[in-house]
């Protein structure tokens, strides 16, 4: 199987969300950057916090690492494998000031749906939001309810709150014509506030919730299968979806093994 050792471009890797998934980084080949320092972050602390976007990568070097995975598509039998192109990587996408001419310049070459995953702390900003009303599915973290959660789970930069992110959420509801689902990680610090995450979940309504516990390895532990369960029966009126439901696409990846360590599978 041929193997390309890439900077910006992963997988396909298997992803509970979204099937096949082939991984864009907008950002970094090296260190993440992000908003947040989430307690349960596969990819470990963040050191370098921003909260202003700004060009990390360039367009084109996003589209040359694609074109160069043509070729192996063609020959293994992937062209038509891959459910979604899907921006996330080491850190938080919306950083990222070309986005959307991202986004634009893929849909040229590439006929894939397009996703990204986001912990939804830029929403609130225009310019973002007009990127991301691009992205065919939309995945818009909320793990907290309150200011005090959020510090807790999520620790933010300084300069975001709670009401901004369950604001910017609900704007980008209003106007966005594509799939949005709401990722809800769950662990030991706010397994006990599901009730509270849900009915702010209701007033969001978006058209798919996930459930989330951290399976991969972090320094928090997962949920067993029995408490996520639980968990559901505060979402049973809403399309819910949990990790321990799905069944894990079986996925052959064309990146080495360099690559797949910024997703934190290796």
């Amino acid at each position: 199987m041929w193997k390309k050792n890439l900077k910006y471009v992963y997988g396909p890797v298997p992803s509970w969300r979204l099937g096949s998934s082939l991984g864009i980084d907008p950002l970094s080949d090296k260190e993440k950057i992000c908003t947040f320092d989430c307690l349960y972050c596969q990819l470990g602390r963040t050191y370098k916090f921003a909260n202003q976007r700004e060009v990390f990568v360039s367009v084109d070097e996003i589209i040359d690492e694609i074109k160069s995975l043509q070729e192996i598509f063609s020959k293994g039998g992937y062209a038509s494998g891959v459910d979604y192109i899907t921006f996330s990587g080491r850190g938080e996408p919306t950083l990222a000031k070309n986005l959307g001419k991202m986004i634009k310049a893929i849909r040229k070459i590439r006929k894939e749906k397009i996703a990204v995953i986001t912990n939804s702390s830029l929403m609130y900003m225009d310019d973002v939001v007009e990127d991301l009303l691009l992205a065919d599915f939309v995945l818009a973290k909320l793990d907290a309810y309150s200011q005090e959660s959020l510090e807790i789970i999520n620790r933010p930069i300084k300069q975001i709150t709670f009401d901004m992110i369950v604001d910017g959420i609900k704007q980008f509801k209003s106007r966005y014509k594509g799939k949005l689902a709401l990722q809800i990680m769950f662990i030991k610090e706010n397994q006990k506030n599901a009730k509270e995450i849900s009915e702010i979940a209701k007033e969001i309504n978006p058209d798919e919730i996930q459930i989330n516990t951290p399976l991969r390895p972090s320094q928090s532990k997962p949920l067993s299968k029995s408490e996520i369960d639980k968990i559901k029966e505060y979402f049973k009126d809403m399309n819910t979806i949990s990790v321990y439901d799905t069944k894990i696409k079986k996925v052959e990846p064309i990146s080495t093994e360099d690559t797949l360590k910024r997703r934190g599978k290796v």
